[in-house]
């Protein structure tokens, strides 16, 4: 099953939870508009090259659209649907005022010159200029992007519409960005594992974690970790995948890794198959990589008794099923990886303000947003009997065709 298959479905199941109109239902599964360019671009040794972008924008009920711009080379219109349509119910989870968006386009960035990256954003930003902007669609980075194609559309963007530093999210602090971003998604990663271990009556302290993907997200998440006291027993990334019943020095394998781009020949650690780290002895498993990991194949293989979803669509709809008969804990993706758009939202406020917060009013907030969204999840698991997802699919939904049925959305 595809992301927007995955997604539509769990859309559906709280939709008939909530009892939603059936026309209402389909209003809000339509998108709002679909975006499709063409960049042409000149490569480096003066060919001419051609990448298709996508921007889809889901819904604006709750104000204005947000969501990222993934280069990757499998982006595709069903994937950045799927995407957009997520953000729509992850910002009303966390309750910021946004709706839903997401955009990208299908390259291989590492197979780009840093030249040819710029060249490329500057094209896809001139084609959807006049379709962004502070209080229509907000972009942020994401897979394959960073601050620095952020500083390119911000540049870009101004030459038409004047400077506009809360046009884009995940800045150059230089630029307006905000402090604590670059961390904010595996920060709220542990703040939403702390909120769950929470209600088990367990800590972070002394459990064991495996984290696949030591991108951003994992990388910061399992430094947070390691400094609760969690013992993080297996890493994965696409260069390799370690083990060590002992637990893993992260901030050692974050200097080895910063030094040699990859987990291979770290001495701290045992080299592992990568496909077992889903399956490895652990109390929490945190996927931090692509969607569809955890899967029909591997799912009664799965040894942890809670799992984290701080990747996008990483549990299969067959997979949440032979899951939650084994009894395991599934927080969902749309609340746990929201850390890193609540940040974004702190720095669209900043930049609207022209006044900046300190990192550790950045750190505090986003604390505080974790914990309530938490809260706000529980409460409609209890009222409709259900597990976290639908306690979260439930809740977005229900703000979003709130929002929608006060704004009038039949006339």
């Amino acid at each position: 099953m595809n992301a927007l298959a995955a997604t539509n479905r769990n859309f559906l199941h709280a939709s008939r939870i909530l009892g939603l109109d059936s026309k209402l239902e389909k209003s809000l599964l339509i998108p709002f508009r679909e975006i499709k360019v063409e960049c042409t671009i000149p490569k480096d040794d003066g060919t001419l090259v051609s990448y298709v972008g996508f921007r889809v924008q889901h819904d604006n009920a709750r104000g204005p659209m947000k969501g990222g711009i993934r280069y990757h080379p499998e982006v595709d219109p069903d994937e950045v649907n799927a995407l957009a349509q997520l953000m729509t119910w992850k910002t009303a989870v966390a309750n910021i005022p946004y709706g839903g968006a997401k955009g990208g386009i299908g390259c291989n960035p590492r197979e780009l010159s840093i030249s040819e990256q710029e060249r490329l954003t500057r094209v896809f930003t001139q084609r959807i200029h006049d379709l962004i902007g502070i209080r229509r669609d907000v972009p942020a980075p994401d897979m394959g992007t960073n601050a620095q194609t952020m500083a390119w559309i911000l540049d870009e963007y101004s030459k038409f519409h004047g400077h506009s530093p809360a046009v884009v999210t995940g800045k150059p602090i230089d630029l307006g960005g905000s402090l604590g971003r670059e961390a904010a998604t595996g920060l709220g990663v542990v703040f939403a594992t702390e909120a769950l271990l929470a209600e088990y009556g367990k800590s972070i302290s002394n459990l064991k974690f495996a984290i696949q993907g030591f991108g951003n997200v994992g990388s910061w998440a399992a430094r947070f970790i390691y400094e609760k006291g969690g013992k993080i027993v297996a890493v994965s990334d696409i260069t390799g995948a370690l083990e060590s019943p002992n637990g893993i020095d992260i901030p050692a394998l974050v200097k080895h890794k910063e030094t040699n781009e990859n987990l291979k020949d770290f001495p701290g650690g045992d080299v592992m198959d990568p496909n077992d780290l889903l399956v490895h002895e652990c109390d929490v498993l945190i996927p931090c990589a692509l969607g569809g990991v955890l899967n029909k194949e591997n799912a009664a293989d799965v040894k942890a008794k809670f799992i984290v979803e701080a990747a996008n669509c990483p549990t299969d709809p067959e997979a949440d099923e032979i899951l939650s008969k084994k009894g395991v804990v599934i927080l969902p993706d749309i609340y746990a990886n929201s850390g890193g758009v609540t940040v974004s939202y702190f720095e669209w406020v900043q930049n609207i303000q022209g006044f900046m917060w300190e990192e550790q009013q950045v750190n505090r907030e986003l604390n505080r947003y974790m914990r309530k969204a938490f809260g706000d999840i529980k409460g409609m698991c209890q009222t409709h009997g259900c597990n976290l997802r639908m306690g979260a699919f439930t809740l977005g939904a229900h703000r979003v065709a709130r929002a929608t049925m006060l704004r009038g959305w039949e006339a």
